[in-house]
């Protein structure tokens, strides 16, 4: 008998002392997200307070629920007792739930999420009936949070591998033909069909083949793949796996960035264990299939996430891109066929052949099958990790499972597909998620970047950062990106300072066509379309800077100017204290003056003026809508 299927007797029996354990057991959730909200803090306090009270538990760190805006969370089992999960706890709470809860018979329903299995408690929902999940599909995500990603017998003991037996079982050829029913497409980017890029590979000539998973992830905002790997790492390896079989290839490597550190650590401990189960080497499970597993540390090059150029970091190369064709598939890592698959693409091929293509075509729109996770973040009330299925509408991201804009402001737009995506604005959000309605509304999939802007963003701002993210992070290697997102940038600068012309509007659009068409790869050719999409979109904000030297959303610095309303003014001297450049004078509790020959419009004037004062603004009528903003936001309160 193998060693994988020896495994899985010594799983079960490992998972049964969680299913059905005889002292409370609390899940800490310690992913990089838990981590910077304070986790370390909690299970210090956790462990410490279950030592100096002598109770017998079992603490388990484990992955991100995807409710990051909930953090640190907790998931407790009391025996006898439902399972529930707990949000936004701190070293004080770990403790009122310890106390309470885990030694006494209040289940703290204040502080509660949900609950996670059948029994009734007080006060305390469904744990899947909350509203940030209520929409959402866990496939891909199913184990995040719920076991232990250093415990390969935890992941063996909800189906791990089983995917991959079931590959060995039916070869190649036909794994080829489930991944192709299932209508599977790349979840990096463009979401080309994975099993056209497999077969294209399999019938290039050259031997070895290899497979690279891209765990580079590079966008502002993003965290699905980090996310997926600190979570189940095994889930993405079992998946290199099935590839690779079907591939024929021999070699397999994970480029990750170096600022993922708890996510290399995973991957690392993972490896370890599927060498100890037999599932890397030669001849894993008696099936004649041989493939071991690299890790490339990457030096964070936005332009790595290209294949071309991560290849060429592989082979210890700058990282810059080459002309295509050949395709990697064709003739990729040293010349040989070589495909390279996201992190959520590989995540998914476990399900699909554990449970059929039929199962995961279910999910999804007809061009768009199964789900896709999202980095939700921004101006939205709930930012997490989620998965929801293809197709489903922005809005109802926006609102059913994010629970809409903080402080009752007006949605503006959704930036998705990271840098290389676009700007989709308020009117749209009824526009299905999917490749072809993003691309047809100028923006991108991307891997699952999606950030929420609200009425306080300007446009132009916005398509400025992103611009220029990219063109510093252009290998400078083709001139169209070298050289024209430097040139848009330099004219977004000059209209956001109020120095612009209308015909800058016209020269931007079309410098920005010329470098989509004329760049070498991915990155030049996706880096206009934050400023195609505004200018689209938001074509009047544009003109208001040109024409009226105005920012209607009191953002770009150069066309502001604060000052003082002395009706309003206590003379509290907040505004002197905060100013860094001492440009406010006046005598207490007499009205204050802004010196503009000094201010610098860094706008900490405005920040430290009470509320109840707002003696401070920037420009005239921006009084009566901040009391309508208030009003407004009382109301929606």
């Amino acid at each position: 008998m193998s060693s994988l299927r020896e495994a899985y007797r010594k799983a079960q029996a490992e998972w049964q002392k969680i299913e059905n354990s005889e002292v409370p057991l609390f899940l800490v959730g310690a992913a990089t997200c838990g981590r910077a909200a304070g986790s370390g803090e909690v299970l210090e306090a956790l462990r410490s307070e279950l030592d100096a009270r002598s109770v017998e538990a079992r603490v388990i760190e484990v992955g991100c629920l995807g409710l990051c805006s909930f953090e640190p969370t907790v998931v407790v089992r009391k025996d006898s007792a439902a399972t529930v999960c707990y949000g936004n706890v701190g070293p004080d709470r770990i403790v009122g739930i310890l106390e309470n809860f885990v030694m006494g018979d209040d289940p703290c329903a204040e502080w509660a999420l949900g609950k996670m299995s059948p029994g009734e408690l007080d006060g305390i929902g469904d744990f899947y009936d909350h509203p940030m999940l209520r929409r959402q599909v866990r496939n891909v995500l199913q184990n995040c949070g719920l076991i232990d990603p250093e415990n390969p017998y935890h992941y063996l003991a909800r189906e791990g591998y089983r995917g991959l037996l079931r590959a060995l079982e039916l070869g190649p050829d036909r794994v080829l033909e489930e991944v192709k029913a299932s209508g599977l497409r790349g979840r990096g980017g463009a979401g080309f069909p994975t099993w056209q890029k497999w077969e294209a590979c399999r019938n290039a000539p050259g031997e070895p083949k290899y497979l690279i998973c891209n765990a580079d992830e590079g966008d502002p905002g993003a965290f699905m793949n980090r996310s997926l790997i600190e979570g189940d790492p095994h889930a993405v390896l079992e998946g290199m796996l099935i590839a690779a079989f079907t591939l024929g290839a021999s070699q397999g490597y994970i480029y990750c960035r170096a600022e993922y550190p708890l996510a290399l650590h995973r991957l690392e401990v993972a490896i370890g264990q599927m060498r100890d189960l037999g599932l890397l080497g030669q001849d894993i499970e008696g099936s004649g299939f041989s493939f071991d597993l690299t890790i490339k540390k990457g030096a964070g090059a936005f332009v790595c996430g290209e294949e071309t150029a991560l290849i060429a970091s592989i082979e210890g190369l700058r990282g810059m891109p080459r002309p295509r064709p050949p395709y990697p598939a064709v003739s990729g890592l040293r010349g040989k066929p070589t495909v390279i698959q996201n992190v959520e693409t590989l995540g998914n091929l476990p399900l699909i052949l554990r449970r059929g293509p039929e199962w995961f075509s279910q999910y999804g729109s007809e061009s768009s099958k199964g789900t896709k996770t999202f980095a939700l973040a921004g101006k939205i009330n709930r930012t997490g990790l989620i998965e929801v299925t293809m197709g489903i509408t922005l809005k109802d991201i926006v609102y059913d499972v994010g629970g809409g804009i903080p402080g009752g402001k007006a949605l503006k737009a959704v930036q998705t597909g990271g840098p290389s995506g676009g700007c989709i604005p308020a009117e749209k959000m009824d526009m299905p998620v999917d490749y072809e309605s993003l691309r047809e509304a100028g923006s991108m999939m991307g891997s699952g970047g999606m950030i929420v802007l609200d009425e306080d963003t300007c446009a132009v701002d916005m398509a400025k950062y992103f611009l220029s993210f990219t063109q510093e992070e252009s290998c400078g290697k083709c001139a169209p990106c070298r050289v024209g997102t430097r040139a848009m940038l330099s004219i977004l600068e000059r209209i956001a300072a109020g120095e612009g012309e209308m015909a800058d509007l016209d020269r931007l659009g079309e410098m920005a066509r010329t470098v989509k068409d004329a760049s070498l790869c991915g990155l030049g050719q996706t880096a206009p379309n934050p400023v195609l999409t505004t200018l689209r979109y938001f074509r009047k904000e544009y003109e208001e800077h040109i024409e009226k030297r105005q920012c209607g959303a009191f953002v770009c610095n150069r066309l502001l100017r604060y000052n003082i309303d002395a009706d309003r003014c206590s003379g509290c001297g907040a505004c002197v204290r905060a100013c860094p450049v001492d440009a406010i004078s006046g005598e207490r509790k007499k009205a204050h003056v802004i010196d503009q020959e000094t201010c610098v419009q860094c706008g900490a004037c405005l920040t430290a003026c009470p509320d109840i004062y707002a003696a401070v603004y920037r420009r005239s009528g921006e009084l009566v809508r901040y009391e309508e903003r208030r009003e407004k936001a009382e109301k929606a309160i």
